[in-house]
């Protein structure tokens, strides 16, 4: 049976355009769905914003990775975690496309991080070349490996505007 439980998200902080860096004003709120731990869908109202520039975006919360369909714990506790020890409400097939989506942008998220990290004067952190390393290794070397650390990846990636969209949900590669 399924459940649905609605929850409302408002950033406190004032959010800046990933385009332009200048302050995005409130223009609405939008549905957003995803099926959680528990395998429960929850809708969330996430607010859209318009930036100066005309583009619109809308407000990420930590525990949403954009264009997938369930919570950013249960990827990240696939991804993690070897299939046979963990318990996710999600079928093989949804475990396999994560991990094989996962492996296929590590290095582009490294990447990513890396150049944010320069971009603000930071000194990044060293990457091994060692082949023996997972992606999720290499991950977590930059972000750590603390709960989490999925929302540590995609939150800046998204908010510098980086973010690689899906053929599916973005067929003219244009939109934003």
């Amino acid at each position: 049976m399924r459940s649905l439980q609605a929850f409302f998200v408002r950033c406190a902080e004032e959010v800046i355009s990933p385009c332009c860096g200048e302050k995005l004003g409130a223009i609405g709120t939008r549905a957003r769905k995803f099926i959680d731990t528990l395998g429960e869908w929850v809708t969330l109202r996430i607010r859209r914003l318009r930036c100066p520039c005309g583009r619109i975006h809308h407000e990420l919360p930590d525990l949403i990775v954009p264009y997938k369909r369930y919570e950013a714990a249960c990827i990240e506790k696939a991804v993690s975690e070897p299939l046979k020890s963990s318990v996710i409400a999600a079928d093989d097939s949804t475990i396999y496309r994560w991990r094989s989506w996962f492996r296929e942008k590590a290095n582009y998220w490294i990447g990513c991080l890396i150049s944010i990290t320069l971009r603000f004067h930071q000194v990044p952190v060293e990457v091994q070349s060692t082949p023996s390393q997972s992606a999720h290794q290499r991950i977590g070397r930059m972000v750590g490996t603390a709960v989490k650390w999925l929302a540590r990846v995609v939150r800046p990636v998204v908010n510098a505007n980086l973010w690689i969209y899906t053929r599916s949900a973005c067929p003219d590669q244009g939109c934003l």
